[in-house]
C-alpha cells in the first residue's frame, strides 16, 4: 500500500507511540483496567476518528488511514488498537441514524478518547445467529422499556455508553424486528458481568442485564424495525480493520523473532541460518503481506463506493486465523524463552485468538462469501 505523505506522518507517529509507550506496558495492561489515560492520550495525538468529520474532533481522512493508525497501534498494544476500530464503527452508525443532538453530544467525546461506547448485538442464544435477538423494546407511551441479555460484549465491564439492539417486532420477523437504541451515560437498569477471558482482558469483555431500562423515544436510532441493517452494513468496515489490527500483532512478533534468530547462536552460527527456523517465518511474513493487502484492497473498494463484503468477510477470517499461526511460530523460533511468560508472543497469541470468534467465526465468514457468489443456492435449508 502507497500512503501520501501526511499518512506516513501520522503512520510515523503512531508507530512511534506503539513503539515507545503502548509496547512497554503491553504485559502489564493485562490485568488491569481499560487504559483511559493512554486513550485520552490517543485521542490528543488524532489516532481516533481519523476518518470522521473535523466538525466533530475527527480529521476528515479516509477510512485507509483508519486501518494505517489501527494497524501501527496493534504493533505496540493489540487491546489498545480495537479503540479507533470500536470509535469509527459506533460513531458511523450515529451519525447516520441518531438524531443531531446525540451525535454533537458523543462523537466528539468518543474520539477524544474521553467515553467508550459498546455495540450490543450479541445474546445467549444468539451468536453466530445475529438476527435472533430476544432482547425486548417494548413501547411504553414515548419510551421505550427495554428486558432481557447481551453477551460477549467488548467494553462491557467499561463502557459509559450503549449501542443496543433490541426486538420491537415478532420473532418470526427476525432481523426486520430489531431496532437500534442509543442509552445514554448514568441510565439506571443495567447491570454487568465481567468474563474471566483467556485473552484481550483489558477490553473488558462480558454480559449485560438490561432490567425494565427506560429509554426516551428520541434515542431510538431511525425507525423501528431497521437496526439489524443499520450494524451489518457496518461491519464490513470494521472487519477489514480488524485482520489490519491482527496484521499488526503479527508483525511486532515477526520483527522480534527475526532479531531473535538473527542474534541466537547454535552450533556455532546464528539459528536463523537453519532453514527449519527461518522458513516459517518467512512464510509468516508472506501471509501476513498478503492479508495486509487484502484488507487495503477492501478498504479502497469502500472509498470507491465499491461492492466489498466479499472481501471484508475474506479478511475477516484469515486475518485472525492467521495471525495466531504466525505468533505461534514466532514463540516457537524463541525456544524455551518464547514460552515464558517474560516475552509477549503468548500474550498476543491468546488476544488474537479471541477474534477467530467475535465479531463473526470463520464458518460465518466463509458463509457470506459463498452467498455473495451464488446467492441463495449457497444458504442451507
Amino acid at each position: 500500500m502507497i500512503f501520501s505523505e501526511d499518512q506516513l506522518a501520522l503512520k510515523t507517529a503512531a508507530e512511534k507511540f506503539a513503539r515507545d509507550i503502548l509496547l512497554p506496558g503491553y504485559q502489564k495492561r493485562e490485568t488491569q483496567p481499560f487504559d483511559r489515560d493512554l486513550a485520552r492520550e490517543m485521542g490528543a495525538m488524532g489516532l481516533i476518528g481519523t476518518d470522521l468529520p473535523e466538525e466533530l474532533g475527527g480529521l476528515g481522512d479516509s477510512s485507509i488511514t483508519t486501518g494505517m493508525v489501527s494497524e501501527a497501534l496493534a504493533l505496540g498494544d493489540f487491546n489498545m488498537s480495537a479503540l479507533p476500530v470500536n470509535v469509527s464503527l459506533n460513531a458511523a452508525v450515529l451519525m447516520q441514524h441518531a438524531p443531531k443532538e446525540i451525535t454533537d453530544e458523543w462523537v466528539p467525546r468518543m474520539i477524544a478518547g474521553e467515553k467508550l461506547m459498546a455495540i450490543c448485538l450479541t445474546e445467549p442464544r444468539g451468536g453466530s445467529d445475529a438476527a435472533r435477538i430476544e432482547l425486548r423494546a417494548k413501547k411504553r407511551g414515548m419510551d421505550y422499556v427495554l428486558t432481557g441479555e447481551k453477551t460477549s460484549i467488548t467494553f462491557a465491564d467499561c463502557a459509559d455508553i450503549f449501542l443496543v439492539f433490541a426486538r420491537t417486532g415478532s420473532v418470526e420477523e427476525g432481523a426486520k424486528g430489531v431496532t437500534a437504541f442509543f442509552i445514554p451515560e448514568g441510565t439506571p437498569g443495567i447491570a454487568r458481568l465481567k468474563f474471566d477471558d483467556v485473552g484481550h482482558k483489558c477490553v473488558g469483555r462480558g454480559s449485560l442485564f438490561f432490567e425494565d431500562v427506560v429509554i426516551p423515544e428520541w434515542c431510538r436510532l431511525g425507525a423501528e424495525g431497521t437496526g439489524f441493517t443499520q450494524v451489518m452494513h457496518g461491519f464490513d468496515y470494521s472487519r477489514a480493520l480488524i485482520a489490519l489490527e491482527c496484521a499488526g500483532a503479527a508483525q511486532a512478533s515477526l520483527d522480534e523473532a527475526w532479531a531473535y534468530v538473527k542474534d541466537r547462536q547454535a552450533f556455532g552460527r546464528p539459528i536463523g541460518q537453519f532453514q527449519g527456523v527461518s522458513f516459517p517465518l518467512a512464510e509468516g511474513e508472506s501471509m501476513i503481506t498478503a492479508i495486509r493487502q487484502l484488507a487495503y484492497q477492501t478498504l479502497q473498494l469502500r472509498e470507491a463506493g465499491l461492492p466489498h463484503t466479499s472481501e471484508a468477510a475474506m479478511c475477516k477470517w484469515m486475518g485472525p486465523k492467521h495471525a495466531v499461526e504466525v505468533i505461534h511460530n514466532c514463540l516457537l523460533a524463541s525456544g524455551h524463552y518464547g514460552y515464558s511468560y517474560d516475552l509477549p508472543h503468548q500474550q498476543r497469541m491468546r488476544d488474537v485468538m479471541g477474534l477467530e470468534i467475535g465479531d463473526g467465526t470463520a464458518g460465518v465468514m466463509k458463509q457470506i462469501i459463498a452467498r455473495q457468489k451464488i446467492g441463495r443456492a449457497a444458504v442451507p435449508y
